[in-house]
């Protein structure tokens, strides 16, 4: 992945902030895992949550985690740190993974993400 042919573009869901990455090159979505399993999961530390469940499938020899990549995203901090990233299929796969009566709605989102390629979807 080329980070200098991507674009961020953080997403709304029901108000929390999902850093969304644009690839140009191969008109992707990549979205960081951590913001949308900390809002499926509800739990307090996403990547307390992520990392356990990232061991978890690993283990289960599950192919979701090893579709995942990762870019340098601005944290809440303010600060810049490599996360974990992974397209709209593959967040279907980890939502999957997850039980949880949010992840419905999180689906829905991601499907309309996913339907929106056009230029003004991701400037």
């Amino acid at each position: 992945m080329n980070q200098d042919k991507m674009y961020l573009v953080n997403k709304l869901f029901n108000n929390e902030t999902i850093r969304t990455v644009w690839d140009k090159e191969v008109e992707k979505y990549f979205i960081s895992v951590v913001d949308i399993v900390s809002i499926v999961s509800e739990s307090k530390d996403g990547r307390k949550y992520w990392n356990k469940l990232k061991q978890r499938l690993k283990e289960e020899g599950n192919q979701s985690v090893t579709n995942c990549h990762q870019l340098k995203l601005k944290s809440s901090d303010g600060k810049y740190y490599m996360t974990d990233v992974v397209d709209i299929e593959g967040m279907f796969r980890i939502i999957e993974s997850i039980p949880s009566k949010n992840a419905e709605p999180i689906k829905q989102w991601l499907a309309r993400l996913g339907r929106c390629t056009r230029r003004e979807c991701y400037y």
